[in-house]
């Protein structure tokens, strides 16, 4: 009997929501009883691809993962090497993450020397099968990628229609689960007094990395709103620019919000975020434009009622005026949809977001992929196909 599982995608020391999210889902896994390993990248992205600071975790290992350091996304002899070692270890079940077409050489050369052994199912966990900000290759890439896979897991009804682009293979929707792996929430004014904030104050928050799509732009246009002005209400910006930040301090300073705003924008590790989620009233997302975000689950953990913007697989996660308001992508609304998040108040929005948290665990997600992979078995074993 074969219950070895490999997970092909970022995980330590890189850091991100996607090695958190590898991570989280390898702990599942290994608590089902199946023999569990990450292989991630030793070379991701080239540094001049990489927009941040840095690509790597101040944190320390997680404890208890088989984390495996070998795969260098630009260097085929590497895609070689690493094909034939998972090629004779004959796993199970493959899960490889897509998030972006660069990696389609790279993954897609490994799986199909993998596939040769005729043993190994290979279900891809798909973030985006297009890109938010489009390169030069993207197609070919992603067509070479696809080739490589049995079938496909989507986290969002728009990433699953996307990918009938691409391909006719298998594949099945299920939500992005809970991002319980960041600790327990702590009590509001605790987590205030940690990051030095007055206890009394109306704090929105926008968490995550800064791009374009994800729309801090309508955010900051939205807290210049006379509305919110007046409201006395803050918003708390905790993330990394992961793009030139000058347009933002120049709409700061045009706008004339600098008071209003509490910028915390660098990278924020592991440890720190439980503190971030805890001070907020509520956490803000308005996107330009979006396949399903990983800060929705994460609020939900937190147990934070959140605004979205009606884009792409956001508003599937946040049923409107119960567990958050689904705003439209323009400042205005999302100003109203701030003003109404209050109104509301959260002891109602979080009686609703306790139910509706329900829907995420790792079982179900873990369940699926196997569902998908045709792999069943008591105890966390899978037959050999």
């Amino acid at each position: 009997m074969n219950n070895k599982v490999i997970i092909i995608g970022p995980a330590w020391p890189l850091r991100g929501g996607l090695a958190s999210f590898d991570e989280r889902l390898a702990k599942q896994f290994s608590a089902q009883g199946f023999d569990t390993s990450i292989y991630t990248f030793s070379l991701q992205y080239p540094d001049f691809l990489f927009p941040g600071t840095t690509q790597y975790s101040s944190e320390p290992a997680p404890e208890g993962i088989d984390i495996r350091v070998k795969i260098n996304s630009i260097n085929p002899f590497n895609w070689y090497k690493v094909g034939r070692e998972l090629r004779k270890m004959a796993p199970a079940l493959i899960v490889v993450r897509f998030w972006l077409p660069l990696m389609g050489p790279c993954l897609g050369s490994i799986l199909r020397i993998v596939r040769k052994n005729r043993k190994t199912k290979i279900i891809c966990l798909v973030d985006n099968i297009k890109p938010h900000e489009k390169r030069p290759g993207d197609i070919p890439f992603t067509r070479y990628f696809v080739k490589s896979i049995d079938a496909f897991l989507t986290m969002s009804e728009q990433v699953k229609k996307d990918l009938t682009g691409f391909t006719a293979k298998p594949a099945a929707l299920v939500p992005h689960p809970l991002f319980d792996n960041f600790g327990v929430s702590v009590p509001k004014n605790e987590a205030r007094k940690k990051l030095g904030l007055d206890p009394d104050d109306k704090i929105i928050l926008f968490f995550g990395f800064i791009r374009k799509y994800k729309g801090l732009d309508m955010l900051l246009k939205a807290m210049a709103d006379e509305r919110i002005r007046r409201s006395g209400i803050r918003l708390m910006i905790a993330g990394e620019f992961y793009e030139d930040r000058k347009e933002y301090d120049e709409l700061i300073r045009t706008l004339n919000i600098g008071p209003k705003l509490i910028l915390h924008t660098d990278f924020i590790p592991d440890s720190e975020v439980r503190y971030y989620m805890s001070a907020a009233d509520f956490v803000i997302q308005p996107y330009h434009h979006a396949t399903q975000s990983g800060v929705t689950p994460l609020a939900y953990h937190f147990e934070k009622p959140t605004l979205v913007t009606n884009v792409g697989g956001l508003p599937e996660l946040v049923p409107h005026e119960k567990a958050g308001i689904v705003a439209e992508p323009d400042p205005q609304s999302i100003a109203s949809g701030i003003l109404r998040l209050y109104e509301l108040g959260e002891p109602l929005l979080h009686a609703n977001l306790l139910l509706e948290k329900r829907k995420y665990s790792w079982e179900t997600f873990t369940s699926a992929l196997l569902t998908l992979a045709g792999k069943k078995g008591a105890g966390g074993i899978i037959p050999n196909s």
